[in-house]
């Protein structure tokens, strides 16, 4: 095996492996923005929920859900059909070398970069439906999702199935991760409603503070790291000139939304509230964020920082609505990740010459629409066969007590707390 390729296929598959990680370092900002913004009552079982989601993805993904998203031979360009458990084997030199450089990394390298990218979109869900959803409804879920509904929908795209085919382009993951996630949750919030005591009989809002507000900072600080990562990585490739500097330009884009979406929320927060909104900022920046994911190559810095601030103004305003129409999301993930990552997909057009805003709709529409259907038919069996909410008397007391047995804060919150 010559060795320059042998060192180039070194390289890529490193860069693969460490970007992966960066993305698996999210499930610990998706643990701590979660466990700041809910109650301190609900704080071991939201945690519970992202340690066991993670571990849950991972081993569907490899039961099925690879082979969906990446069949060695699909049935058709909307259906893959179904493929075998994961293998240990792997590329051969003699395979890389007579691929002509188009095998260039690790196969295995690649199942694990995707299968951190499953549980992104399940971490999406745990934030909308804390604090009233019961921990086995929610995990029984989370094996559908990333063992089918997930990577159905991400073979359509990235797995060169018929929205490939048809030109929807989706870099990192606007739609196919964030926009499924957030709409995968949206459908859960629709069955399970809003937490007791969030709206009062006069259709007024009582806002629920979450309980550690420099968790929920640090949380958004690892997410914003780990998005290079997620969208650095998804160059799959940085052992040339050309690709290095792709890269390069991936994390300073990614960089600049984040921090275009943050000034934008402060601003807008300020102008309708008065008030410079800590939560609104955290979630401009991951608005920003989410936004430059559909297309984070293509932009000079300054758009991206252009396409993250509108981000940061979409989610404040997402946020609002959703409130008055009485859909409770204790972290804002539908307005961040699902509101916003349509934004993402349209603004792909501003940059790509190969986007059409009808390719962007359609993928946008047939995303949404599977996703949602799937996941609404999933709660609804789960809703008839096991319940997915808590009692009144449960969520009054917390899920720590209920579903855990213990607490996050047993100096702090008796069991018979004010839920505060």
């Amino acid at each position: 095996m010559d060795a320059i390729t042998e060192l180039s296929y070194a390289l890529d598959t490193f860069y693969f492996l460490v970007a992966g990680v960066l993305v698996m370092w999210m499930a610990a900002g998706f643990s701590m923005l979660e466990a700041g913004m809910v109650r301190a009552k609900n704080t071991a079982e939201i945690l519970t929920k992202n340690i066991s989601l993670f571990a849950v993805a991972c081993i569907m993904y490899m039961l099925m859900g690879y082979s969906i998203m990446y069949p060695a031979e699909a049935v058709s360009a909307w259906w893959p059909g179904f493929g075998g458990i994961l293998g240990a084997e792997d590329n051969s030199a003699a395979d890389v070398l007579a691929s002509g450089g188009d095998t260039y990394y690790s196969g295995l390298s690649d199942f694990f970069f995707q299968v951190v990218f499953v549980a992104t979109a399940m971490s999406i869900v745990s934030g909308a439906v804390a604090e009233r959803m019961k921990l086995w409804a929610f995990l029984f879920f989370a094996v559908v999702m990333t063992g089918f509904i997930y990577p159905l929908q991400g073979f359509w795209k990235w797995g060169g199935g018929g929205l490939d085919a048809l030109g929807f382009l989706d870099f990192a993951g606007s739609g196919v991760v964030h926009l499924c996630g957030a709409t995968a949750a949206f459908a859960g919030v629709l069955l399970l409603g809003a937490r007791k005591g969030k709206y009062r009989p006069d259709g007024s809002i009582n806002p629920i503070p979450g309980a550690n507000m420099p968790l929920a900072t640090l949380g958004t600080f690892i997410l914003w790291m780990g998005w290079f990562g997620f969208n650095g990585g998804s160059e799959l490739m940085i052992s040339n000139v050309e690709e290095a500097n792709a890269v390069a330009l991936v994390f300073v884009n990614t960089n600049m939304a984040a921090a275009g979406g943050v000034i934008a929320a402060m601003l807008t927060a300020r102008v309708l509230f008065g008030k410079t909104d800590l939560t609104m900022a955290l979630n401009g920046a991951l608005a920003g964020l989410v936004a430059i994911t559909a297309e984070p190559l293509t932009p000079t810095p300054l758009l991206a920082t252009a396409i993250g601030a509108v981000g940061g103004v979409i989610v404040v305003f997402s946020i609002i609505s959703l409130d008055k129409m009485k859909l409770d999301d204790p972290v804002g993930a539908i307005s961040v990740h699902g509101v916003v990552g349509m934004w993402g997909l349209l603004a792909v057009v501003l940059s790509n010459e190969d986007a059409t805003l009808v390719a962007q709709l359609t993928g946008l529409g047939v995303i949404f629409a599977w996703t949602f259907v799937a996941s609404l038919l999933t709660w609804f069996v789960l809703k008839m066969v096991i319940g997915i909410r808590v009692s009144e008397e449960e969520e009054y007391a917390g899920v720590d007590l209920s579903e855990c047995g213990l607490e996050a804060y047993p100096e702090f919150v008796g069991s018979q707390g004010s839920g505060k």
